[in-house]
Parts: C-alpha cells; structure tokens; sequence
C-alpha cells in the first residue's frame, strides 16, 4: 500500500476567489490523490492533477469557463 500524505490548505474559488479550507491528500510522491471541502458553501471541482474548489452557487458553465480559461481545455489524456 502506498503511502499517503494529508494536509489542510485553504484554496480560492476557481471563479470568484472566495476562500475555502481544503484536507488534501498527496502520495509519497507529492502526487494529488484526493481532497475534501471542509468549510461550508463549497464543492470539489474535478481535476487530475490539483485540488480546486468552487462555490456551490456556481453554475457548471460558469466553472468550465473559469477552468478553461485558468488551465486551458482538460481531456481525458491530460493528467
């Protein structure tokens, strides 16, 4: 089993900047495995390689377009 790193960061929405306290979870590599949303109003954003959150009144094309304009168009080869 490989070993797992947890650690709370405090993250910006993707659209709007509004602060969320994050419990993140890397391997021993320093690779994102996972994360959690700790404070109340926010949700977890797919992402394969990095934690992002978003507030929950966010609709989804207002977080694809932030996304898209952030990070560029993410397919499903991009990791």
């Amino acid at each position: 089993m490989t070993e797992k790193h947890t650690k709370g960061e405090m993250h910006g929405c993707i659209v709007c900047g509004k602060l969320y306290q994050l419990y993140v979870v890397n391997d021993a590599n320093g690779k994102f495995v996972d994360a959690k949303v700790m404070s109340v109003g926010g949700k977890l954003v797919p992402h394969t390689a990095r934690a992002l959150v978003a507030c929950e009144k966010h609709t989804d094309a207002e977080i694809e377009s932030s996304m898209a304009r952030t990070y560029g168009l993410q397919t499903e080869d991009d990791e």
